[in-house]
């Protein structure tokens, strides 16, 4: 086939797993560059492809779909904040605090990251925050920081009153949050990243890895381990954990954060308290956190007296809010429950299998997760962790379907 070739340049120039994104995603990419450039066929349009940089960049750009928000995983930001403040007292004025976001996309999440610490009070002059991302009109979009509705989610916005001036239909970032970024095209497998390595002290990455092979997926993640010092934190996407498990790295055990820390430096890390413009809310459809090294069994869950049942909202908020409190126990009790009273939900059983994931029983964790799927079959999260175990599994043919089912089903819910 005549595309096999654009497969395999993308796949060599930024890593990309084709059959993650669908095939008929780049097709349709392929025939819109043809048609901007007139190109007689896909002959024409790989010679121009070879002669271009520009163009080169405009098929990545017309491949690659940007989705973020500002603030997404609050309880990031929120973990974020106290290790700063625990950073920044260690380093003691030697040096100011140096923090990536790697892609950065159009800028929502390194200027949340930005938000973030001036809220909590840290002075500008005390950090600094790199934003790399592969394509120049994501870069471009986030230095004029200008945002519509779409980059504000999630029902606290507060920080929008703070940072943020109305003009027309968008939002404009205040020049002060904006100083703290600085926004560059890159790639996260350019060996020129190289010269960084050790520089940062927080490194976030996230859900970068569905578009990536799992050869691919292990060169990202050795680059991110690099990047950062060697007390630094990585912060990943929900599903990117038993990755790095393998890689030597391990969770810090703050709830909901999803940072991870090199094997040797992982300690309890002490409660953070959340900020106060930003409370976590307990909303179903969160991942829950790593357990205890030692978790506690899961109390026996008994079924309330028939007519003194909890309301079904008012059960999954509670699932919710034991998951994010790091409560395991409770909340796998809540969620057996949950399945006494009322018909099966792909989300409860997804949060059982995420229970089993972390607890290190991989078996009962794909039963659950299947559980979810066969529910909803185009449940994201479930497809990404399910897609994780079976890689860890040496299943790759079975992950990488998993893992084209997640892309799709992400784009569609977005």
């Amino acid at each position: 086939m005549n595309e096999q070739r654009f497969f395999r340049y993308l796949q060599e120039r930024i890593g990309l797993d084709v059959e993650s994104v669908g095939v008929p995603m780049v097709e349709r990419a392929l025939r819109q560059r043809c048609a901007a450039l007139a190109a007689a066929d896909l002959d024409d349009y790989w010679l121009r492809l070879q002669q271009s940089a520009d163009e080169q960049l405009a098929l990545i750009e017309a491949v690659i779909v940007p989705e973020t928000w500002f603030f997404r995983y609050p309880e990031s930001f929120t973990a974020l904040v106290g290790l700063a403040h625990k950073r920044l007292a260690e380093l003691a004025g030697e040096r100011p605090l140096r923090l990536l976001s790697l892609p950065s996309s159009t800028g929502e999440e390194p200027y949340s990251l930005a938000m973030a610490l001036l809220d909590a009070g840290i002075s500008p002059g005390a950090f600094h925050i790199d934003g790399i991302d592969i394509s120049p009109s994501s870069v471009a979009k986030g230095v004029q920081a200008e945002y519509g509705r779409n980059s504000f989610r999630g029902t606290d916005l507060a920080f929008r009153d703070r940072h943020f001036q109305v003009f027309a239909d968008n939002h404009v970032l205040d020049e002060r949050v904006r100083r703290q970024v600085s926004l560059q095209v890159g790639n996260v497998l350019d060996p020129a990243l190289a010269s960084r390595n050790g520089q940062y002290d927080f490194v976030f990455c996230r859900n970068l890895l569905i578009y990536f092979d799992v050869p691919t997926q292990q060169r990202v993640f050795e680059v991110l381990k690099g990047l950062a010092n060697a007390h630094g934190v990585l912060f990943i996407g929900p599903a990117e954990g038993s990755l790095l498990a393998r890689l030597g790295m391990r969770p810090l055990g703050i709830a909901q954060s999803f940072a991870y820390v090199r094997q040797a430096e992982a300690t309890p890390a002490a409660p953070v308290r959340p900020l106060a413009s930003r409370p976590a809310p307990a909303a179903p459809g969160r991942p829950v956190p790593a357990p205890p090294a030692r978790p506690m069994p899961a109390p026996v869950a008994v079924a309330p007296p028939r007519g003194q049942g909890e309301s079904e909202s008012q059960l999954l908020a509670d699932i919710a809010r034991q998951a994010n409190a790091g409560d395991s126990a409770q909340a796998r009790a809540s969620c057996q429950r949950y399945l006494q009273q009322f018909p099966p939900k792909a989300q409860v059983y997804y949060w059982l299998g995420l229970l089993s994931d972390t607890e290190g029983d991989a078996q009962q964790a794909l039963t659950h997760y299947r559980k979810a799927l066969y529910l909803e079959p185009q449940h994201p999260e479930a497809l990404l962790h399910l897609a994780t175990l079976l890689a860890a599994q040496g299943d790759e043919a079975g992950a990488r379907r998993l893992q084209a089912r997640a892309a799709r089903a992400g784009r569609g819910a977005e």
